[in-house]
């Protein structure tokens, strides 16, 4: 995959900290990540990137369109590669965000948006915790 390339198409510059990031989000297919985890991917790959430039990346690739932010509670917000409308199982237990398969769920009887808002996209967490801890 040329990041490079897609970061271009994207709108964003493909300076050498955003492309190192880049493959580090998409090398391997879909998946959910936190900054603080991205980060420690970095600095185990020897990516020299502070957590902040996580982060400000992180936020530059949602507003262009290439991740998909996902708040799970206040301060937790996940990153999603996978940018099309679907919906998501968090397991509070051990913190994963997993995908729902998008015929699994049927969203009904929205209501109208109010006079001059279009809705944008509808969000779905459902909330999982171990059997065997309650």
């Amino acid at each position: 995959m040329d990041v490079a390339k897609r970061l271009r198409e994207a709108g964003l510059r493909p300076t050498r900290q955003r492309v190192a990031l880049a493959h580090l989000l998409f090398a391997n297919g879909d998946r959910h990540i936190t900054a603080e985890a991205l980060h420690e991917e970095a600095q185990a790959r020897k990516v020299p990137v502070s957590l902040a430039t996580v982060y400000n990346t992180l936020h530059q690739f949602t507003e262009a369109g290439l991740l998909r932010e996902v708040a799970v509670e206040g301060a937790k917000t996940y990153f999603d590669t996978n940018t099309s409308n679907h919906y998501h199982f968090f397991c509070e237990t051990s913190g994963r965000l997993m995908d729902i398969s998008t015929g699994d769920i049927r969203i009904e009887g929205l209501p109208e948006a109010p006079e001059g808002m279009a809705i944008s996209r509808v969000d779905v967490l459902v909330r999982l915790t171990d059997k065997r801890r309650r």
